[in-house]
């Protein structure tokens, strides 16, 4: 059993993956800058900072008790302006030198007691930024180490800083998202009650959708409901033509039948019922396989797979097939078609086109009479030609032909008026087209299919 899947959750899905992408990445700027642009942002700070120390110790350097009275008077400052913005203070440690010795150093202290570096040395950790100033006329030397601490981003309060605002915001994300959806999925429910509120008969086409992404899917239904149109309108013709051609054959079988049942003791009338039986029999069943026949021939051309096929070569084949009938009747038949000519066709309506043109061709040719098939390459494809020796057929009637159960008038043969109808049709489903033209020196028949080439 298929499991259906909701467009609806895959359009909201699609929705809530582009805006998780775009959080994270927000997410990684904000620890890019905590990390490498904190860094730098302390570095310029304490550099600032140290030599706005300086600045204020040299004109007092005359006095060690005042530099450090001075020195404590700017860290309460600090620590003042952090606490009126509200603002987490960085870990300080501030030293000051007078002349070599040091006069002030903060109350911080490193972790596990490790001695407070000298003007020289490195900063005390990765984590810390370090900045000297000197003023060589008073002998004062600042020295200011702050941390730039990262590590909070790995803790639960750094998780809560960057997911809170995530929470909050994903309501007023999704609520909008989801209305958008349904709105933007309305058009679609309300083409789909249209199709389901119509009965199995009713095969007209939709309305025009007044949305462009709508527009080829209306179309695709539209041309589907066409061709459900056009197959029930033959399917239907198909009915009306079999009904209408079997009547009388069936006829013809029904009252030899009857003779056949009621005069058993004379053999005279015994032969002629038998006789006309058979033929009835025949023309039935003549009649049922030109009717197959012509219905394989206009089915839709997406019905079966064109696949490269020899045409001389099945030409051969079926003038074969047709020899018996053309022994019988001691017409000479000529084929001239030597080179293989490939082709993409439909092998069932092909072989029916060749088939009903080598029988009419064939059937209205005299005794004695010849027939001339040929098969040559031709404006960039190929033309088939048949020529007989028969009655040919009026130019005022060549269109009328191709007509279901057209019979030219005072014709003697017997036929049920559907080869040339069969023929036309099969041909424009292998994409070639039949003319009908006077036979040679205006005597006779001239059937030429020409094929469009590659």
């Amino acid at each position: 059993m298929t499991v259906q899947r909701s467009l609806f959750r895959r359009l909201l899905g699609g929705f809530l993956a582009v805006i998780m992408p775009v959080w994270l990445a927000v997410v990684g700027m904000a620890i890019y800058e905590n990390t490498v642009l904190q860094a730098r942002h302390t570095a310029a700070e304490n550099r600032g900072w140290t030599r706005q120390i300086l600045l204020n110790l040299r004109s007092v350097a005359h006095d060690p008790a005042e530099v450090a009275r001075v020195a404590t008077q700017v860290e309460a400052l600090r620590a003042d302006m952090l606490r009126e913005v509200d603002y987490w203070p960085k870990p300080v440690m501030l030293q000051v030198w007078l002349h070599g010795r040091r006069v002030y150093r903060s109350a911080l202290e490193l972790p596990g007691g490790r001695p407070l570096p000298a003007p020289g040395d490195p900063a005390p950790g990765a984590d810390w930024s370090t900045a000297t100033a000197t003023d060589a006329a008073s002998g004062v030397v600042v020295r200011r180490d702050a941390m730039h601490d990262t590590s909070w981003l790995l803790t639960s309060s750094g998780a809560a800083y960057y997911l809170t605002p995530l929470l909050y915001s994903l309501p007023f994300l999704v609520l909008p998202a989801w209305i958008m959806v349904r709105r933007g999925l309305r058009p679609v429910k309300a083409m789909v009650a249209d199709i389901e509120r119509r009965s199995g008969s009713d095969l007209q086409p939709l309305p025009p959708s007044g949305y462009r992404e709508l527009a080829p899917l209306a179309a695709s239904v539209n041309g589907l409901m066409q061709r459900l149109t056009q197959r029930l309108e033959r399917d239907r013709e198909f009915l009306s033509d079999a009904a209408h051609e079997l009547k009388t054959p069936l006829a013809v079988i029904r009252a030899n039948a009857h003779l056949l049942l009621n005069h058993r003791h004379h053999p005279d009338r015994l032969e002629d019922a038998d006789q006309g039986l058979r033929q009835g029999v025949a023309r039935a069943t003549h009649t049922v396989h030109q009717l197959l026949a012509l219905e394989r021939a206009r089915s839709d051309a997406a019905n079966g797979e064109a696949r490269p096929i020899d045409l001389s070569q099945l030409l051969r084949e079926r003038l074969a097939h047709a020899a018996p009938l053309a022994i019988q009747r001691a017409v000479e038949i000529e084929l001239e078609a030597d080179a293989p000519c490939v082709m993409p066709l439909h092998r069932e309506s092909i072989v029916a086109m060749l088939d009903n043109l080598i029988d009419n061709a064939i059937k209205y040719s005299p005794d004695g009479g010849r027939i001339a098939v040929a098969l040559e390459d031709a404006d960039g494809g190929h033309r088939l030609e048949i020529v007989d020796q028969g009655p040919g057929i009026a130019p005022e009637l060549r269109g009328k032909v191709f007509e279901r159960f057209y019979r030219i008038p005072g014709q003697e043969q017997a036929g049920s008026g559907l080869g040339l109808a069969i023929a036309e049709r099969a041909a424009a489903r292998n994409g070639a087209r039949i003319a009908l033209e006077d036979g040679r020196a205006g005597r006779g028949l001239r059937v030429s299919v020409t094929f469009s080439g590659p």
